[in-house]
């Protein structure tokens, strides 16, 4: 009689052939196509940004510096291998519009993470759609509502600088410097009336003395019926508080009627983009506040960096205020993602919360209670001489260093200490 004896190791040959027929089908079964389509699928951002209309030249600046972010993160590897991809969306400065891209990048576009906007409003839009479909947004454009308690969530990250920090460097800077009587020409929208508010806010501290606010829709061509009204109060310092095309116009008719010759003009933010559009007499003696400013390359070599690497892509070209917003919301979504070793939205959160970044412009972090950039504020002034090319357009006159302390306190924007 033979003793049959199996060992716990072996395997009989049918079952092996089996097993390695099984294992075949799954190679080339849906299923597991699907499972590793998804393994190489790229991370998606999404870019909604107003391509068409007054603030399109800033857009095109957002997207070739978000671009640039992507490329970078791409080129060094990406996520274990994994390649990242920028997909943009024209929200044409529109809220519903907006939130009518932003649905479709998230459920049809399946993007990870939504980076964008220029315009407070419809940040907000934007913000709505993603915080309810728990997706990451990254604002980069200016608001002080997108930090308050009521449109915050915990997926709500704020790049830009926000109107109380960018009014209040301005107005620090103007109102120990050219008077304290103060007239103003206001977008009426949430970006100029966030602005007005700051200005106000800030002007408390030097007794500065409101003497009117004349407010104008957007998309105004015409201000010749506001800007006499504006002259006849005779103000030490008319503060116009609008944006993009709406400023080129305003600014190039206050210089026509001659405005300029008896008040100083402030804007809280200046655009590089504008800037050229209009020429150097519209802007001349202006003074503003902004985000970034390539010249500032002497002082971080993050800016020259990130100077370099855009002149590089963009055949000699330097990068914009609103171009190094958009390079750095993005740049900071991806970075956390590498931190975080996922895109898992909850790691990545944490990932964002706890970074520590210099990119492009100094030291930044994001406050814990807002999400906010804590970050610096240039006060520039536009010039039209010694200009070493044609791209400096700005002399930097001050810069507020980073500091919570010139944000609204956490208890002041609804959120529990």
């Amino acid at each position: 009689m033979t003793n049959k004896v199996t060992k716990a190791g072996s395997i009989s040959r049918r079952r092996l052939l089996t097993t390695a027929s099984a294992g075949a089908a799954l190679a080339v079964s849906p299923f597991r196509i699907n499972l590793l389509q998804a393994e190489e699928a790229p991370i998606k951002i999404g870019f909604p940004v107003p391509l068409t209309g007054p603030y399109g030249a800033e857009a095109q600046d957002q997207v070739r510096a978000g671009q640039l972010a992507v490329a970078q993160f791409n080129d060094a590897g990406g996520l274990n291998g994994r390649k990242a991809e920028l997909v943009v969306r024209d929200d044409k400065l529109n809220p519903g519009e907006a939130a009518t891209r932003t649905l479709e990048l998230v459920e049809k576009e399946k993007v990870n993470f939504v980076v964008g906007s220029l315009s407070a409003a419809v940040q907000l839009a934007i913000n709505n759609v993603t915080k309810e479909r728990g997706v990451i947004f990254n604002s980069i454009s200016q608001s002080d509502a997108i930090n308050e308690a009521a449109d915050f969530s915990k997926y709500t990250f704020h790049e830009a600088l926000n109107p109380h920090m960018t009014s209040g460097a301005v107005g620090r800077y103007a109102f120990t410097k050219f008077g304290k009587k103060v007239a103003f020409l206001t977008a009426d929208y949430a970006y100029g009336h966030e602005m007005v508010r700051g200005f106000l806010e800030v002007g408390k501290e030097f007794n500065i003395e409101n003497l009117g606010d004349i407010r104008h829709p957007l998309g105004t061509t015409d201000f010749s019926t506001l800007l006499p009204r504006l002259q006849s109060l005779k103000p030490d310092i008319l503060c116009i508080s609008n944006f993009g095309r709406d400023q080129q116009i305003a600014l190039k008719q206050a210089t026509d009627f001659g405005i300029k010759k008896s008040i100083q003009i402030i804007a809280p933010l200046l655009s590089h983009a504008s800037r050229v559009a209009a020429g150097p007499q519209a802007f001349e003696g202006v003074v503003g506040g902004c985000s970034f400013y390539w010249g500032i390359d002497d002082k971080f070599a993050s800016t020259k960096a990130f100077n370099d690497a855009f002149r590089k892509m963009y055949d000699g070209k330097l990068p914009t205020d609103y171009g190094a917003l958009g390079y750095g919301g993005v740049r900071t979504v991806l970075e956390a993602v590498k931190g975080a070793g996922s895109v898992e939205t909850d790691k990545v959160v944490t990932a964002l919360e706890a970074l520590k970044y210099d990119y492009y412009k100094g030291p930044q972090y994001y406050r814990k209670c807002d999400h906010q950039s804590v970050q610096s504020v240039l006060v520039i002034k536009s010039k039209s001489k010694d200009m070493k090319n044609e791209s400096d357009v700005f002399e930097v006159l001050s810069t507020e260093e980073p500091n919570e302390k010139n944000l609204r306190t956490c208890e002041a924007l609804g959120h529990k200490s």
